[in-house]
């Protein structure tokens, strides 16, 4: 008796210590012993399900330590370059080296990076807002077409700067979605913005709208450099320029946004292959 008892302990920690892995069962064990082994099989079993969470557990956590490490790096630069300009430029002014329209100048040149930083912090509050789930928006009927072709055309001026034509694309039937308007017209600067300035001189960026099955779908879509495939993961984090050929002004936060006011109205948004160029689509509930 003591010898089978022995031998099913044995077992037992063979077992457990394989995580419950297939055992061999010696012959003329009792119900017992076969028991303690059944127990411990099961036992090792939860052990090795708790371990591979535990492990998951950590990897997630040093997943979000590192982004938190990647955010922290890259407000940092955001920051440390526009008020590295701004105390050269107030300390020159401050000791009276420049006078007369080149102190005037640098005096513009202060105002644009103080609205530049102040853009950034706002920005970074609003996506902290957003992700947090801090959402206190009043959601109405808002009529796509009309939506659009306000912000095409309010756009239009700083896209013919750039040589880039703007146009919208739209249906002669009404899109009507149920969103917060002044919120999605954000996104609809963002990608516009976006795409106007990752687009050549005498290309052509398109805005469209149209229903959708159960919803409707927008597209900004641009014929510039476009995105490789590698970065489609990326593209919408925030921070995230890019190669050289999408890199540039503006901090990476535009399209981090939009995607968390597009996920918060219950939508979403994509990148659609293009070639040449870049499309970026969302959806958003049909009202």
């Amino acid at each position: 008796m003591k010898r089978s008892l022995a031998i099913a302990i044995a077992i037992a920690v063979a077992a457990f210590l394989a995580g419950g892995a297939a055992v061999t069962v010696p012959h003329k064990m009792g119900w017992g012993q076969i028991a303690l082994v059944a127990s411990a099989i099961a036992f090792g079993a939860v052990a090795a399900a708790l371990a591979a969470r535990l492990a998951a557990e950590e990897r997630s956590r040093r997943e979000v330590e590192a982004a938190r490490r990647q955010l922290v790096a890259s407000v940092s630069h955001d920051l440390r370059t526009p008020l590295a300009s701004l105390r050269l430029l107030v300390e020159s002014i401050d000791d009276g080296v420049v006078t007369g329209e080149t102190r005037d100048r640098y005096l513009g040149e202060v105002r644009t990076h103080v609205a530049a930083l102040s853009a950034l912090i706002d920005d970074l509050f609003e996506l902290s807002r957003i992700e947090a789930g801090e959402i206190s928006w009043t959601m109405s009927q808002v009529e796509l077409r009309e939506l659009v072709g306000d912000t095409v055309a309010a756009m239009r001026a700083p896209a013919a700067a750039r040589g880039v034509a703007l146009a919208a694309d739209l249906p002669a039937e009404q899109v009507i979605a149920r969103a917060n308007a002044e919120k999605l017209q954000r996104v609809l600067f963002n990608l516009i913005q976006n795409a106007i300035r990752h687009t050549p001189a005498d290309g052509s960026v398109t805005v469209r709208a149209r229903a959708a099955a159960g919803g409707v779908e927008v597209e900004v879509a641009d014929n510039g450099a476009g995105i490789p495939d590698a970065d489609d993961e990326q593209v919408f984090d925030a921070f995230y320029r890019g190669d050289d050929a999408r890199s540039g002004d503006g901090a990476g936060l535009g399209l981090a946004i939009s995607r968390a006011i597009v996920e918060a109205h219950g939508g979403r948004i994509w990148l659609e292959r293009a070639t040449p160029g870049t499309r970026v689509r969302f959806t958003l509930q049909a009202s």
